[in-house]
């Protein structure tokens, strides 16, 4: 079992960057699939990125070239580095972790971009 704890979202400019940390307890954290996911008010939850337990990524073309996932197997912790961000940003921010049948969520963290 796994339980993720989020941190880093608050309010930036257009055009600022923030960094999301989830930290994750328990135990074959190097095992998880970690994604994060994002629902902006009115909208569906969406992916917005995912990193394999190979470390492999995967970017929709909403945030390529602007955000990065990373994960230290050391620290138990997935981030998700954001870089130029837009006011179209704006959502309440989901960690995920999976891995077979386990599917684990964090409590979300609000990221708000200001235009």
């Amino acid at each position: 079992q796994v339980q993720l704890v989020e941190s880093g979202g608050g309010l930036v400019q257009f055009g600022g960057s923030l960094r999301l940390s989830c930290a994750a307890s328990g135990s074959l954290f190097s095992m998880y699939n970690m994604n994060w996911y994002r629902q902006a008010p009115g909208k569906q939850r969406e992916l917005v990125t995912a990193i394999t337990s190979g470390a492999n990524t995967n970017y929709p073309d909403s945030v390529k070239g602007r955000f990065t996932i990373s994960r230290d197997n050391t620290k138990n912790t997935v981030y998700l580095q954001m870089n130029s961000l837009k006011p179209e940003d704006t959502a309440v921010y989901y960690c995920n972790a999976k891995w077979g049948i386990a599917n684990h969520w964090g409590q979300g963290t609000q990221v708000t971009v200001s235009s």
